[in-house]
């Protein structure tokens, strides 16, 4: 009768501490696994949205910059810093000979507007490098802005911008950093100075394009200016 339990006892210890030992491992395993699952989850929604860009008549802006505009897109529409679905985002990893600012409805994917934008004279040359949120400074400022209201000033018709990141652009309208038109921004001025032209640390748009783009963007969008050589405070924890 002992020989015939015998089995059976060792079985179930056996059993017991195998449950035991899978518990405490999936114990551990869990909180990696739920975080790797959360990450991918957002990668795929920003890689989603990317490949959902319309790209038949404009190039589309680097996933890199497009990633970090879109993570802070969500958390300033669940603040209510911002109100509407259009993005403006300025790459300034990018030549300033070449098209840097996009307009994106998010809700369409469309791309509204490409363009040539201005830097700051004492941000860079060709490229830009040097940023500053203080006056005076003729230095751009990277990060995220709410466009504000329009005005006329000697510019004509201008784009007031509002820095939502403290010490990095929160000056922008004190210094009166704002979206302007410029005759200095053209294929023509680049083509007699190897480069384009530059502001005061305002992003200067081509006069054809100032008002249009301005009306678009105009009243609470999410307004933002990439360079790799920081990360925007705003994360990924609003992306659902």
């Amino acid at each position: 009768m002992i020989y015939n339990l015998f089995p059976t006892i060792l079985f179930m210890l056996f059993s017991f501490s195998t449950s035991k030992t899978n518990l405490s491992e999936s114990s551990d395993v869990k909180p990696v696994v739920y975080a790797k699952t959360v990450e991918s989850s957002v990668e795929a929604k920003i890689e989603l949205a990317y490949n959902n860009l319309h790209s038949d008549k404009f190039a589309l802006p680097k996933l890199e910059s497009f990633a970090e505009a879109l993570k802070g897109y969500y958390s300033l529409k669940e603040k209510g810093l911002i109100k509407k679905d259009i993005l403006t985002l300025i790459d300034f990893s990018l030549s300033s000979n070449t098209k840097r600012l996009w307009v994106i409805d998010l809700v369409t994917g469309d791309i509204l507007f490409h363009s040539l934008v201005a830097h700051g004279r004492n941000t860079g040359n060709e490229f830009a490098s040097n940023f500053s949120n203080s006056a005076e400074s003729y230095k751009s400022s990277l990060g995220f802005y709410a466009t504000g209201e329009i005005y006329n000033g000697k510019h004509g018709m201008s784009l007031k911008l509002d820095g939502l990141e403290k010490g990095v652009n929160d000056n922008a309208r004190a210094r009166g950093v704002v979206m302007h038109a410029a005759d200095y921004v053209s294929n023509s001025f680049i083509k007699n100075n190897h480069r384009l032209g530059r502001s005061q640390g305002c992003p200067a748009v081509p006069v054809e394009l100032s008002k249009d783009i301005i009306s678009a963007i105009k009243n609470k969008s999410c307004f933002f200016i990439y360079h790799p050589s920081r990360a925007s405070k705003f994360g990924t924890e609003s992306i659902s």
